[in-house]
This record gives structure tokens, sequence and C-alpha cells, in this order.
């Protein structure tokens, strides 16, 4: 292991756990996800646990480590703009023909943007924490091995903290068996992101995973409106972590690198 990464792995894992607490506590024990009504609820877990621990903070400990010269951006999931066009329009088409397959009924068209945004700043925040800083940094660390194992290693350990972050959600999320069924999840967006090698495009199409699984539970509970309205509240806030995200990639992360000679 490269010794000038043990600080930032470490540091890594800790933002992991502060961001898991903060679920269990925002969303895990008030099944915030599960209940449509707690609008202002689901605000104010998107802020907290996902925008402010599992975007700001680790994009920031990302922009330290590009600053020191431990990596460079493009190996945050931070590159080109083509790289970039290709991996969102990649995950568009790739996750909504997965979102498509695994419905057995019509969904109303508002439900799955409302959907979509409800769980993009989770999905942001996921594909952030669990693979742009923690699955990276292993990477990194491994900078010696086999570049095929690293990336093993890496993808591994990413799938498998990812389905234990979910322990933190609501039912069903939290089951074991569901548990488990989300790590292999995790190793299909490890897939997807290490071939993409971009975060945009790993984030669409993680989030069409979080679609399938949210729509499936208010299913389930008999929760999704006949005729939906259009929630203009989580619109917003998945606007705003879009941009929490967007904003280094474009305007902080590049910039550190086409300053480096």
């Amino acid at each position: 292991m490269d010794p000038r990464s043990r600080a930032p792995l470490r540091n890594a894992l800790l933002v992991y756990a502060a961001w898991t607490a903060a679920t269990y506590l925002l969303e895990g024990l008030p099944g915030t996800l599960v209940r449509p009504e707690a609008v202002g609820l689901r605000i104010f877990y998107a802020l907290v646990a996902n925008l402010a621990i599992g975007i700001v903070l680790p994009l920031w400990l990302v922009g330290q480590m590009v600053r020191g010269g431990l990596a460079s951006p493009e190996d945050f999931g931070f590159s080109g703009w083509r790289r970039t066009l290709a991996g969102v329009l990649g995950g568009v088409a790739v996750g909504y023909g997965l979102f498509h397959l695994a419905q057995t009924e019509p969904v109303h068209p508002l439900a799955v943007v409302n959907a979509f945004a409800q769980v993009w700043v989770v999905s942001v925040a996921e594909i952030v924490v669990c693979w742009g800083l923690v699955a990276s940094t292993v990477r990194i660390a491994l900078r010696g091995w086999h570049r095929a194992g690293a990336i093993v290693v890496a993808s591994a350990v990413a799938s498998v903290l990812f389905g234990i972050y979910h322990f933190a959600h609501s039912a069903p999320f939290n089951q074991v068996g569901m548990v488990v069924f989300l790590s292999g999840i995790g190793l299909a967006t490890s897939l997807w992101w290490f071939a993409s090698r971009d975060v945009y495009g790993t984030t669409v199409f993680h989030n069409f995973f979080g679609v399938i699984g949210v729509l499936a539970a208010l299913k389930a509970g008999g929760l999704v409106p006949e005729r939906p309205e259009l929630a203009a509240p989580l619109i917003v806030t998945a606007l705003v972590a879009l941009v929490a995200v967007a904003w280094p990639g474009i305007a902080w992360i590049r910039r550190l690198r086409s300053a480096r000679p």
C-alpha cells in the first residue's frame, strides 16, 4: 500500500461511517423514503445526510487529494466532457431499459419523475462516497498491484460497503436479503464505474436502480397515487445535488488539474 494513501483511506472510511450514521438517524428511524407525505423530512434528510455529508464533504477530500498530488481528477471520475456525455447517454439508455423491464404494470410518468428526483440526491451521495471516494482511494492505495487486481478489490470493497449502508435505511431496504441483493447491484455499479470512469454517467445509471426500489416499496404499501402531481421540492433538491456534484467537476477539480505542470 502506498504510505501516502493511508490517511486519505482512513478519512474516506470515516466519511462513509458518518454518512451511514446520518442516514440511519434521518431516514432509517423515521422511515422517510416510504412516507410520501413527509416532504419536509425528506428534504432535511437530503440536505444533511446526502448533500452535506455525502457530497460536499467527500468532494472536499477529493480536492485535497488532487491538490496534494496523490491522484488526478480522472482517478475520481471527473474527466472530459466527451467521456461524461458518453457516460450519461449510456447510463440513460441502459438504466431506463432495466427500469422498463422491471415494471409489471404501467407507471404514471410523473410518479417516475418524482421517484427519480427523490432518489437522485441519495444516488449522487452513494456514487460519490462509495465509488468516487472509497473505491477510488482503495485503487490508488493499491497502485503497486496489478491494475486488474486493484480494480477487483476496490469494486468488492465499494459494493460490500454499499450493501451494508442500507442497514441504515428503512424497510425493506434494511433486511439481510435485500442488503445482499443490493451488494450485487453494487457490483453492477462498480462495473459501470470502472468501465466509464465517469461520476455523472455512473450516477444516472445507478439512479434507475433506486427508482425501481422506491417505486416497488411504494406500490407494496399502496402509496403510489393514480394521478400524482409534480413534487417541486424534490425537483429543486435534485437540482441542488446536481449542481453540488457538477461544480467541482467543472470549476474546481478541473481547475486544479489545469494548474498542474
